[in-house]
């Protein structure tokens, strides 16, 4: 599970913001809200940031979404960026270096990642795991030079020289140790732990607006007959009248004109499919059908199927979180959905909320809303999961949390308080 985030001079933000998990000695909701990973640490499964346009809501789910990518991608050489994005409203932090330190538990022990890298080159990187209160270095890489030097702590890795000259090789300065050590056969159970959980609970990219996540529906639905009942479950609570939904492969014949369009067009397609699009002149869809039911002016249940193609946009986003939900709660995994209220009536998004809840375990979501009324809900939402991103004059994001502020609890109205700037986080227009 997710702990704690620092950021400094990446995106919108310019000077160094804190984002946590952590739960305070709030006790609210505390059986389905709130897990215990040690005596002394409580962590939240839900995280909700308001903010205005423009504020940096969105830019704090870029910052998972910029190291899950990093921790793994291998550039093709050692001149590609590292596609880190500095603040660039200021003369001097297009300049300097990015920083993030990521706070997290898995298999209930704690660990740290840090890393400082500029647009070329990765200038730190450190591993640290908590045997105890303290820290124990795992790994360590710094910049020498040109040259990265990556250094085992040998109390608590073991690990042969050959082998760490390998991933010291493989190691080009624009990408992550953790990259490179996946590129060689050794076996390192202190590094794999920590590999493991960013492959299995930090791997779903976040959810936009505008994410096509009917694919991924499709796809679930296809492979996992017990997340297709969860998700006809599901819309069925949600008031939809769907009662089953059908999806198979087809394939359909493609003129030799648009055939030539097509491989023209598309320029990212697999060698392998290029010769099989040209042997075979088909292509490879995926038909899904809608079963509504409807009660006809007699009284009699009637069943009707409807394409993809004729679903509301609320029905099909609403699938496609419903997917990815359940996606996160079988992987106890980490989400991010940026604007959930996004093509959806503000008491299904309270819904998918409630539901996420009732599904007990170790996942987290972090949701970006505009959304306020979720403000008022007193028995859905703990206030230390409330969060605000606020631009200032300089144009960087300030990132806060509402049990920062004093008082809060005698506030008969937050949804009130946060519409006239109590809090902050609102366009000032």
């Amino acid at each position: 599970m997710i702990l704690e985030l620092k950021i400094k001079n990446f995106l919108s933000f310019r000077d160094e913001v804190i984002f946590s998990f952590e739960a305070t000695k709030d006790r609210s909701f505390e059986d389905y809200q709130v897990v215990e990973v040690s005596p002394n640490t409580r962590i939240l499964r839900l995280a909700i940031v308001y903010g205005a346009n423009a504020s940096g809501k969105s830019n704090l789910l870029n910052v998972f979404d910029f190291l899950r990518n990093f921790w793994f991608e291998i550039p093709e050489d050692k001149d590609e960026s590292t596609g880190v994005i500095p603040f660039l409203l200021d003369e001097e932090t297009p300049q300097e270096p990015s920083e993030f330190s990521l706070t997290f538990y898995t298999d209930g022990i704690k660990h740290l990642y840090s890393l400082i890298l500029d647009k070329q080159k990765v200038i730190s990187e450190k591993l640290f795991v908590y045997p105890g209160t303290q820290p124990a270095l795992i790994f360590e890489r710094k910049l020498s030079g040109n040259i990265s030097e990556i250094t085992f702590n040998p109390k608590k890795v073991k690990i042969s020289q050959p082998a760490k000259d390998e991933i010291t090789v493989k190691c080009l300065l624009n990408m992550s140790v953790l990259a490179a050590y996946n590129r060689v056969n050794v076996a390192v159970p202190e590094i794999d732990n920590v590999i493991q959980w960013m492959k299995t609970q930090y791997s779903l990219p976040s959810i936009e607006p505008h994410t096509r996540l009917v694919d991924f529906a499709e796809e679930m639905i296809t492979k996992n007959e017990s997340i297709k009942k969860h998700i006809l479950n599901f819309l069925c609570r949600a008031d939809y009248n769907i009662t089953n939904i059908n999806t198979e492969k087809i394939e359909e014949n493609i003129p030799d004109d648009m055939l030539s369009l097509l491989l023209s067009k598309v320029g990212n397609l697999p060698d392998d499919e290029k010769e099989r699009l040209n042997k075979e002149k088909t292509i490879k869809l995926t038909k899904t059908e809608f079963e509504h039911k409807v009660i006809n002016k007699d009284g009699i249940s009637k069943f009707y199927k409807m394409s993809k193609g004729l679903q509301s946009a609320g029905t099909i986003r609403t699938l496609g979180l419903a997917s990815a939900i359940s996606q996160l709660v079988e992987n106890n995994a980490f989400l991010a959905i940026d604007e959930i209220e996004s093509s959806l009536h503000p008491r299904l998004v309270e819904f998918i909320i409630e539901d996420f809840f009732k599904q007990k375990g170790q996942s987290q979501l972090l949701l970006t809303t505009h959304y306020d009324g979720l403000l008022e809900e007193n028995d859905l939402l703990r206030k230390d999961s409330i969060w605000f991103t606020n631009k200032k004059e300089n144009g960087a994001t300030e990132l806060y949390s509402l049990a920062d502020f004093k008082g809060v609890n005698r506030i008969s109205s937050l949804q009130k308080a946060y519409k006239y700037g109590k809090f902050g986080a609102t366009p000032n227009i």
